[in-house]
């Protein structure tokens, strides 16, 4: 089955275009919606995954959880679906958090114009709960922003300088 997206103006206006997202070449006023995690425990460390090595782009990699909007869906919803996805947490209903931080993309030599939205939740969890998806991420890491910061060094964290800003903007991150 085809995972359909909607196409928005920057204003976030969904402007009644529907599409298969592997059909998506955004072109000029055309934005796809994604969502990133900051899953942080209660010790205070976020929640990262090492990118699966058979993934076309950036194999092996770490990041931090998240994924595409699909149609009809807001960017709570789709943190809600890709979290227990990508690392088996929940979120609980109950849990009404909002965007820290947003960002746009365009590149319209490749199509790829997108908005994203970072949400930080904290979540009462341990190492025990965190079940990774196959073909998603091959290992986790529950990090300070030290041990992200050298991890970055190491290897590559993508997002990282959005990570750091979407931290600053919150004030979590002086």
């Amino acid at each position: 089955m085809q995972e359909m997206i909607d196409i928005y103006d920057r204003d976030r206006n969904h402007t009644g275009i529907t599409i298969p997202r592997e059909d998506a070449f955004l072109k000029e006023g055309q934005y796809m919606l994604y969502v990133l995690a900051l899953i942080e425990d209660l010790s205070g460390r976020l929640l990262v995954t090492q990118r699966s090595l058979d993934k076309h782009w950036g194999a092996g990699w770490w990041e931090i959880p998240g994924g595409g909007v699909r149609s009809g869906e807001t960017t709570l919803d789709a943190l809600r679906r890709e979290v227990p996805e990508e690392v088996g947490l929940t979120i609980a209903d109950d849990l009404e958090p909002s965007p820290i931080y947003s960002y746009e993309n365009v590149d319209l030599k490749r199509g790829d114009n997108y908005i994203v939205d970072f949400y930080h939740v904290r979540l009462d969890f341990s190492e025990e709960d965190v079940r990774l998806v196959d073909g998603e991420a091959i290992a986790f890491r529950l990090c300070t922003w030290d041990d992200i910061c050298r991890l970055n060094e190491e290897s590559t964290v993508l997002h990282f300088e959005r990570i750091r800003q979407a931290l600053e903007a919150e004030g979590t991150l002086h």
